[in-house]
């Protein structure tokens, strides 16, 4: 065990793990962050990601000790910041089961964070990572629009 420093939701954590725990079981376990899912835990699905740094990343595979000293938000963090694309999911009625959209929702911000106004080809490249069991993803697309243009990015 190990006395680790994070910035979670631009909030200061300390947290008593292994070094080597995965993200995903520090954030929901330790610290009750529960909006991010564990799918397959062979970071596959996606439904684990969150974002460090602003960069998406599967917290089922990474080391709680690679978070030391960067930035990690979970999808309470990404809601409380008033990012839109969660406002976006529900206008759009993306969710069905609702189990892999924490996911999909940390990887559409990802990528508006570097391309304000995607394209379907930009958002399908993307977004292709994260699994929707449902197979919501015409409405993934149309949300990640709808979020881009709330920013100011779309034309």
């Amino acid at each position: 065990m190990a006395s680790l420093s994070l910035l979670v939701n631009d909030r200061q954590r300390t947290v008593d793990v292994a070094p080597d725990t995965p993200l995903l079981w520090v954030l929901r376990d330790t610290l009750g962050l529960t909006g991010t899912k564990f799918g397959c835990g062979m970071s596959l699905c996606g439904a684990c990601t969150v974002l460090l740094d602003g960069e998406a990343v599967r917290s089922c595979q990474t080391p709680v000790k690679d978070a030391v000293g960067r930035r990690i938000t979970t999808i309470e963090g990404l809601a409380a910041a008033g990012n839109p694309v969660p406002a976006a999911w529900v206008e759009e009625q993306v969710p069905q089961c609702g189990y892999c959209q924490s996911g999909q929702i940390m990887q559409a911000a990802a990528l508006l964070s570097k391309t304000p106004d995607p394209t379907d080809a930009q958002i399908d490249a993307a977004m292709d990572g994260v699994i929707c069991r449902c197979g919501t993803y015409q409405r993934i697309r149309r949300a990640i629009h709808r979020a881009a243009q709330v920013k100011g990015g779309a034309r």
